[in-house]
């Protein structure tokens, strides 16, 4: 990467983003240092201002920021980098330095969770459960959650028709899940449909 350090004496903001929510966890500075630092351990160093030097984020906390990838802007002064983080990303235990009143892309994350259900199932699992009973049960499953829907919003309050749709979404998940698909193949089809 040619990243200009010059234009902005000597230091470059870096925005850090979850590589799986793509939610936006804090924003910080490299120095050339810094930079080369992250690039060589996969870990991300900024330059603290206050303390004027480098310091590996999760340090003290253990809570690291790996580098999953790295992107340069047009400009070639930012950087913005994608990670996945070990835990919360800012000093007062929030996931991100950003009150976010909520995770916008939690659906996601819960991607992740239902990954990581099939990756390491225990017996109390609904997912572990509900894998074992097999692809004929999960779609029917989805199915059935496709009908509850409609019904509720047809005859039912809203509250009940967001649970119906979340249910829903939840069981989709784990369909696709099941087949080898995630929601990136899913979202880039729509993409490519609306261009």
């Amino acid at each position: 990467m040619n990243i200009d350090f010059n234009k902005t004496d000597g230091l470059v903001p870096v925005i850090i983003q979850d590589e799986q929510t793509l939610e936006v966890l804090m924003l910080g500075y490299m120095n050339q240092e810094a930079y080369d630092k992250t690039v060589q351990e996969n870990i991300v160093t900024f330059f603290s201002r206050s303390k004027n030097r480098l310091w590996t984020k999760g340090e003290t906390s253990q809570n690291y920021l790996h580098v999953k990838s790295m992107h340069i802007d047009c400009d070639s002064d930012t950087l913005l980098i994608k990670v996945k983080a070990d835990g919360p990303t800012c000093h007062t235990g929030s996931r991100s330095c950003f009150k976010t009143e909520y995770n916008q892309n939690f659906l996601m994350q819960l991607e992740n969770i239902i990954a990581d259900r099939y990756e390491n199932p225990t017996e109390e699992s609904y997912i572990n459960k509900l894998r074992k009973k097999g692809l004929k049960k999960i779609t029917q499953k989805v199915g059935e959650e496709g009908v509850e829907v409609v019904i509720a919003a047809l005859y039912e309050t809203e509250t009940e028709l967001v649970d119906e749709a979340s249910d829903l979404m939840f069981h989709l998940l784990v369909l696709l899940k099941e087949k080898g698909l995630n929601l990136e193949r899913i979202a880039k089809n729509l993409e490519g449909r609306h261009q």
